[in-house]
């Protein structure tokens, strides 16, 4: 695969007439891209996760695509609409959120792994709980070392929602596994 990419470099580079150097620069790095691209999507479910971003004032989840010399180009998971996010946007990745516990902070991957459990890999109906003691039991049961005093209504129905557009976007893995770790560390 790769030394088809490098023809393709070589190509780009062999190419003459009219065309520019910078269209030729242009050319190389949408391959490179593509490569990257493609070794990114080959990693691991926390390297998935840690590209699902979360933009402060604007509702839904995205995905990181490029970045662009001051911003980031990101992807609506729900609609599929590529946006910028500046640098004055708070951006914030899901790999990079944790839940409080009684005990130790606990990543979201493994908050969503326990509300996929709970929930049997369906969707969870938010709207559908009769109030916020319905909601926090629910979620009690999903994840039941909790810190009920850190913890807001809002946060976990937060949570829930985003486990919902990750389900909607076919994201169903959350949880970095062994394998994957002990493969990658042979490497």
């Amino acid at each position: 695969m790769i030394a088809l990419g490098w023809q393709k470099v070589k190509a780009c580079l062999k190419i003459r007439g009219k065309t520019s150097l910078k269209h030729k620069v242009t050319a190389i790095r949408r391959i490179l891209l593509t490569f990257v691209t493609a070794k990114q999507s080959s990693n691991n479910e926390k390297a998935m996760i840690r590209t699902i971003l979360s933009i402060a004032g604007r509702p839904g989840l995205f995905k990181l695509v490029n970045q662009g010399k001051n911003m980031l180009i990101v992807e609506s998971l729900s609609d599929g609409k590529r946006t910028p996010a500046y640098a004055r946007d708070k951006v914030v990745s899901l790999g990079d959120i944790s839940i409080y516990t009684t005990e130790e902070d606990k990543p979201l991957a493994e908050v969503f792994e326990a509300v996929k459990t709970k929930a049997e890999g369906k969707p969870v109906d938010v709207k559908g709980f009769a109030d916020d003691a319905a909601v926090r039991a629910w979620f009690g049961e999903a994840v039941p070392e909790f810190d009920r005093d850190r913890v807001y209504t809002n946060d976990i129905r937060k949570v829930l929602n985003w486990y919902n557009a990750l389900l909607a976007a076919g994201i169903t893995e959350y949880a970095e596994k062994e394998a994957d770790s002990a493969e990658e560390s042979a490497e």
